[in-house]
């Protein structure tokens, strides 16, 4: 006879996969931020329901704890030529030294060790090192503050399945403001923390006045989060590392809040993820910047977070794996089944979820 061990040794990709026609998946944000549909989720009771993202409020208390990722996204996508004229792009990653970053370079077979990329007057890239993946390290060379540099000539990364056409400025400005939270506070990440889109500083300032306590962790979204899992069998996949900070303030909220039996309900896989990773790691939630390479799928035991507000994930990606987790995979993939049928948006500018 199997042991269970046994068992879960094999969890195949393709049980993780759908169909979604193309239509469904937003291609712009909903109007206003808070004006996109909600599927509220009872995981107890299997039941659905549909409401706005508005309607928030309603389920939320004074013995509510929200967890939200202050995370910054940054216009990483640079547009560059070579000394010959060749049209490059330079994707940043992650920063690893004081002017060091790890790049996607595309197309990459143009460059090699030792190649400059001029963006602007005031920035250029210096190729160093091929990494693995197809990643590369590179060196900034800019004059003044660089975050001011790259908020006028960087681009914001939008995913792939958002399709642009680069040189529509309404779009441009449009994206500049919408795809970053209204609480966005530490740059860093290259994503956004999507579920947070769809707060607004009057639904923050509504649930405070509940009496909700509201607190911030801060994970750096990396390419990976959005990667499809490419092996047959899940357990297989390594997930990319991820830098993630807990304050001391949050970190006290969340132990109290525990102790008390409140409801912790985080905004994002990222927060889940930052929090679980933290409390896997060192028994408790603690002041912390460390890295992050949790993969959560079915099976996975929660030990801090009770409900999540999200969005709706890609097939066969480790953010499905997640919520299919956190809700039951059965019961995840009839709530799919249903927005399809009742034409939610999916993704990044897409419609959300509360799993209560």
């Amino acid at each position: 006879m199997n042991t269970k061990e046994e068992q879960v040794q094999h969890i195949s990709i393709h049980d993780y996969d759908y169909e979604l026609p193309k239509e469904l998946i937003a291609q712009t944000p909903s109007e206003k931020r808070e004006n996109c549909r909600m599927m509220v989720l009872d995981k107890a009771q299997k039941s659905i329901e549909h409401k706005h993202f508005y309607d928030i409020t309603e389920y939320f208390d004074e013995n509510d704890v929200l967890v939200l990722n202050n995370t910054k996204v940054i216009p990483a996508r640079l547009f560059g030529r070579k000394n010959t004229g060749a049209h490059i792009e330079v994707f940043l990653l992650k920063q690893i030294g004081d002017k060091t970053w790890e790049v996607l370079i595309n197309p990459s077979k143009r460059v090699k060790e030792e190649s400059i990329i001029e963006i602007c007057p005031d920035l250029y890239v210096k190729v160093l090192t091929r990494q693995n993946e197809g990643k590369w390290l590179v060196e900034l060379h800019y004059d003044g503050n660089f975050y001011e540099i790259l908020d006028k000539v960087g681009n914001i990364p939008l995913p792939p399945y958002i399709e642009r056409n680069m040189t529509d400025e309404q779009l441009r400005n449009l994206d500049y403001e919408r795809y970053q939270t209204v609480y966005a506070q530490r740059e860093g990440s290259v994503a956004a923390p999507t579920a947070g889109l769809h707060f607004t500083n009057e639904i923050l300032e509504k649930l405070k006045q509940k009496g909700v306590t509201i607190c911030y962790v801060t994970l750096n979204v990396g390419l990976g989060t959005f990667r499809p899992v490419k092996v047959e069998n899940i357990l297989e996949h390594k997930m990319d590392s991820e830098e993630y900070e807990i304050s001391k303030e949050t970190a006290e909220i969340i132990m109290n809040a525990k102790k008390q039996g409140k409801r912790i309900t985080a905004v994002g896989t990222t927060t889940v993820r930052t929090l679980e990773t933290c409390m896997q790691k060192y028994d408790e939630i603690l002041q912390v910047i460390d890295d992050s390479t949790l993969f959560i799928y079915p099976g996975f035991e929660f030990k801090v977070i009770d409900r999540l507000i999200t969005n709706f994930h890609l097939p066969k990606s480790t953010l499905l794996m997640l919520v299919s987790a956190l809700a039951g995979k059965d019961f995840i993939f009839d709530a799919y089944k249903e927005a399809i049928k009742e034409q939610y948006k999916f993704y990044s500018y897409g419609d959300c979820m509360l799993i209560n």
